[in-house]
């Protein structure tokens, strides 16, 4: 029973919000919402979460007009991204922002419904997540909907291990470089299955799925 309530629930929260954008004119008389999933990617933990998100939102009866890496400005993907009603977009974390390609997509979002998504290799604090898509969200236009967002953690390439390794070997009681190495060692089990199904039943809430 408590399966088939929740499932009622979120038809129901779809179908108020396909109401909702025909009463705005968003979204014609029996047009059927469409949704685009695009993500940047460095170290393939993004991806990942991109790609689980559209397993999930297909296997929900989504229309994906696109699910894919971040094309091009001007390319031809990139304006089956901008003629979705949804924009799902995810980055990696670059000095506590998304990518910058990223953030000239965000840019061009006016109108639309958008769900953020990212991995940082810090993780373990929500508010430190909550930050970084907060820095996110200030690329978007003002004519955007924020529906949500949802992060997680994500291994990190080998050479930040040494960089820390480094700075240890010259201090070896360095408190900070040790934390680090540890962060780096926890993270690399990152994005987990949890992980992954934490931020899908985030955006499938946000998007009423």
């Amino acid at each position: 029973m408590r399966l088939q309530s929740r499932r009622m629930g979120t038809t129901l929260a779809a179908q108020k919000t396909k109401d909702a954008m025909r009463r705005d004119g968003a979204l014609g008389e029996g047009q059927i919402m469409s949704y685009a999933i695009v993500w940047a990617s460095k170290g393939g933990n993004t991806a990942k979460v991109g790609e689980e998100l559209a397993r999930s939102l297909a296997a929900a009866g989504a229309e994906l007009a696109y699910a894919g890496a971040l094309p091009s400005a001007g390319a031809p993907e990139e304006a089956q991204v901008l003629a979705a009603d949804t924009v799902l977009a995810g980055s990696w974390t670059d000095k506590g922002d998304c990518d910058p390609a990223l953030a000239e997509l965000l840019a061009k979002l006016d109108g639309k419904r958008v769900f953020l998504f990212g991995t940082a290799g810090f993780g373990g604090d929500p508010a430190y997540f909550e930050r970084i898509l907060g820095n996110f969200k200030k690329h978007l236009p003002a004519g955007a909907e924020l529906l949500g967002g949802a992060m997680c953690q994500g291994k990190m390439g080998a050479g930040i291990r040494r960089r820390y390794e480094a700075m240890l070997a010259e201090n070896p009681e360095d408190a900070r470089a040790q934390a680090m190495i540890a962060n780096f060692d926890a993270a690399l089990a990152h994005p987990t299955d949890d992980d992954l199904a934490q931020i899908v039943t985030a955006a499938r809430e946000a998007l009423g799925l």
